[in-house]
């Protein structure tokens, strides 16, 4: 058996490639199966978010490991568009520490972000669903989230408060001198938005609107921060009130237009907009950011303002690769104990399967009056001869091996001192 990952993310793709292979909730859990039934492929599960689309597999060892890029291409039809020159691949020991690496945020835009671990159990979990992991991909992903936790315990990689949504409210503190009198519209409900629309109460943005196309889990999260919901559907009309946009949803499609934003800056009588748009694939057509008065960034624009304040998580990340490549043998180890369990059931069974039957053999004596104590020395005598036959012969033969490795092993095996 063998561990492959395959995929792309913020720092070898751009986000128009990145989101022509993203998977949507909707889709994914059809994409998970269709993945598990490709010959040799034993267990799968697929990450992905706004900044990466990674795909894990376990393989049989006699398939070949560009399985899962392939099948990547095929399913989002995109044969013409060859994503060799965006991707990586990991195989093996280096799959694990990828994962462990991905898991603590340190191979996240933000360093040491937590939502990407969120993320990933959600992940393992659609997968769990769908019944397309088992034990060792399934323990793999565990380990992972064991790990950054210690990480997140043991480090001070989550000390400093930034992410992408952060980074977002920071520009626009930068852009309006005064929060305190700007309105902030945003869409969607997730966590990226959750994490904005806090930053900016903190931060004391004057309004908070949120737009989502459950208008439910919009006001669950406007009552936490003294804003108001409104449904998706009314988002249009609210452009004109909004000078921050921060736009995050699961869309397939654009959910606003250069028109609408039009019609929002003349009634604005042109007064700026900042929009920052988080989706992948993007929220806001691209195109409205030609626009007069209108600042639009997306994820790929927040770097320069994220590599601020990442010193002290800089620190942190050297500690977490200590931390992450001791769990890396540990995780190795355990795979090794998977290699020996078959053999351990064997030895068991073969044992167990030759006690019966000399017991048996021992009874029926008795219930003929052999004598008790004489029975028992036979049988003894008898299984001792039957478990230690074969090792024996195959020590016997091993001294043609000059480098003597079965006998070494046996002794450290059978705990034999000199």
């Amino acid at each position: 058996m063998q561990f492959v990952s395959y995929g792309i993310n913020h720092t070898t793709a751009p986000v128009e490639v990145r989101e022509s292979i993203a998977f949507n909730p909707d889709t994914l859990p059809s994409a998970l199966r269709s993945l598990k039934q490709c010959p040799g492929v034993v267990e799968a599960a697929i990450i992905s978010t706004c900044n990466r689309t990674e795909i894990y597999c376990h393989l049989d060892d006699e398939v070949d490991s560009s399985v899962a890029g392939n099948w990547l291409e095929k399913f989002h039809q995109q044969q013409n568009l060859s994503l060799d020159r965006y991707s990586y691949q990991y195989q093996g020991d280096d799959v694990i520490r990828h994962l462990l690496r991905v898991a603590c945020g340190l191979d996240s835009m933000v360093l040491g972000e937590p939502q990407i671990l969120g993320q990933i159990k959600t992940a393992y979990s659609e997968a769990l669903n769908n019944e397309t992991v088992g034990k060792c991909l399934g323990r793999l992903f565990q380990h992972a989230f064991t790990v950054a936790k210690q990480v997140r315990t043991d480090t001070a990689i989550g000390n400093s408060p930034v992410s992408v949504a952060f980074a977002a409210v920071s520009l626009a503190k930068q852009i309006f001198a005064n929060l305190s009198e700007a309105t902030a519209l945003l869409i969607g409900a997730g966590e990226t938005i959750e994490l904005a629309a806090r930053h900016l109460h903190d931060n004391g943005v004057g309004r908070i609107i949120i737009a989502n196309r459950t208008i439910a889990r919009a006001h669950n999260l406007a009552v936490q921060v003294n804003g108001y919901a409104i449904d998706l559907s009314e988002m249009p009309n609210h452009i004109a009130e909004a000078d921050i946009v921060v736009s995050s949803t699961a869309s397939q499609l654009p959910i606003l237009g250069k028109g609408t934003v039009e019609r929002a800056l003349r009634e604005r009588k042109r007064r700026p907009i900042f929009m920052v748009d988080i989706a992948v694939p993007r929220d806001i057509e691209s195109e409205v950011g030609d626009l007069e008065d209108i600042y639009l960034y997306c994820v790929d624009d927040l770097h320069d303002i994220i590599e601020e304040n990442l010193q002290s998580r800089r620190d942190a990340a050297l500690q977490a690769e200590e931390i992450i490549d001791s769990q890396v043998d540990n995780f190795i180890n355990w795979l090794r104990t998977q290699d020996a369990v078959p053999v351990i059931r064997a030895l068991r069974t073969n044992a167990h399967n030759e006690s019966d039957y000399l017991l048996e053999k021992a009874k029926k004596q008795l219930q003929q009056g052999v004598d008790t104590e004489q029975v028992l020395k036979e049988l003894a005598r008898t299984l001792t001869n039957k478990l230690l036959h074969e090792p024996s012969r195959q020590l016997r033969q091993s001294g043609n091996d000059t480098e003597n490795n079965l006998i070494e092993a046996a002794r450290s095996l059978f705990n034999i001192k000199e």
